[in-house]
């Protein structure tokens, strides 16, 4: 069975593969920065950010050669920001160690920042054509449900067994396109929710949909609650500038510019929070003003409300307590700081 199912999903992937700028000029660089860039974020939505990556940084030189601010702004709005500072530092790695080659052993490509053993896997095969089975999220759906596999699939046991089926259906020669091949079936066809079973080349062999338990395949573990916080943000404008902070370089966010602030307490109403967080980050005092606006956002493991005020400054000068650094930015050169959405959103608003 296995050899049937690899030879009808690489049947179909020659007629459907998806056409992505990476897969027409697949150079290891190329598929290195995708692989990263798909890294929890849909195709459609990395496409153009891309292609903004590739007009900036073309090569891995260029990469390297860039600052981190240079490369921080030119992800921004892609989110999980860690990517981009592995990106970078990956970079400036394989540039002074392996004169800017790309390595293809994939035990070293695991030991580069922010390359794991999927994605070390995938650009072996990919870009070097090594005999690598790859399991991301996608890979691990098709196989759970062509095996109807009975256990939630993020328990270890369910990832051995995953990437041993992974591993027997691997074609010799061919592990590059048939692993894209995977990909490709589970971002189009064998999705989370109702796939598209009478399309699927390899419905006939799928014991999931052979028993009708597409639809609950694969198993998940129950979901905990996401926490919420209720945060603030002050806008301190004097002399055509404003006051933003930088975050520091590890953590969320890390390495971008936001407006000053942080969560409500218990007990606390939203200026009095905002007051003690100027006072606390930036040792002045501050009069609350109007609003600015409410703004929402998920992260990966909390939600936040933010709202923002625009805040007159009373006493003090401002001293960078917790920050990596603060700035009095021109409005017109917010743009060039690398912000979060929320912060981004606010940034236009003050300059609109």
């Amino acid at each position: 069975m296995p050899l049937s199912i690899t030879n009808s999903i690489l049947e179909w992937y020659n007629s459907n593969a998806r056409c992505l700028p990476w897969r027409e000029q697949p150079d290891p660089y190329r598929i290195w920065v995708a692989e990263v860039m798909l890294q929890q974020t849909r195709v459609e939505t990395v496409l153009p950010y891309y292609q903004r990556w590739m007009d900036r940084f073309p090569t891995i030189i260029a990469l390297s050669d860039a600052s981190l601010q240079e490369v921080l702004t030119v992800w921004e709005g892609l989110g999980y920001y860690q990517r981009a500072r592995n990106l970078h530092q990956a970079a400036q790695i394989i540039v002074a160690k392996f004169e800017g080659e790309i390595p293809n052993d994939p035990k070293i490509l695991n030991s580069l920042p922010g390359i794991g053993k999927y994605t070390a896997a995938a650009i072996a095969s990919i870009a070097f054509d090594l005999d690598e089975p790859v399991l991301d999220g996608n890979v691990r759906r098709v196989l759970a449900r062509l095996f109807d596999l009975r256990i939630p699939v993020s328990s270890n046991q369910a990832q051995k067994r995953l990437w041993q089926l992974a591993t027997s259906l691997l074609p010799p020669g061919r592990a590059g396109d048939f692993n894209q091949a995977l990909m490709d079936l589970g971002a189009t066809i064998c999705t989370p929710r109702q796939p598209s079973c009478p399309k699927c080349p390899v419905n006939q062999m799928c014991q999931a949909f052979t028993l009708g338990l597409q639809n609950e395949r694969p198993i998940l573990k129950q979901r905990t609650v996401i926490p919420h916080y209720t945060v603030t943000a002050a806008v301190i404008q004097q002399n055509g500038c404003v006051l933003i902070a930088q975050r520091p370089p590890d953590g969320l966010l890390g390495g971008l510019w936001e407006f000053p602030g942080g969560k409500v307490q218990p007990e606390e109403d939203l200026d009095t929070c905002l007051e003690r967080e100027i006072r606390e980050e930036l040792d002045v005092k501050i009069s609350v003003g109007e609003p600015l606006g409410i703004h929402h956002h998920a992260y990966s493991h909390f939600k936040v409300t933010l709202h923002a005020f625009r805040c007159k400054l009373l006493s003090g000068e401002p001293r960078n307590l917790v920050h990596d650094a603060i700035v009095w930015a021109r409005l017109d050169k917010l743009d060039t700081f690398p912000m979060g959405k929320i912060d981004r959103q606010i940034a236009k608003k003050i300059c609109s």
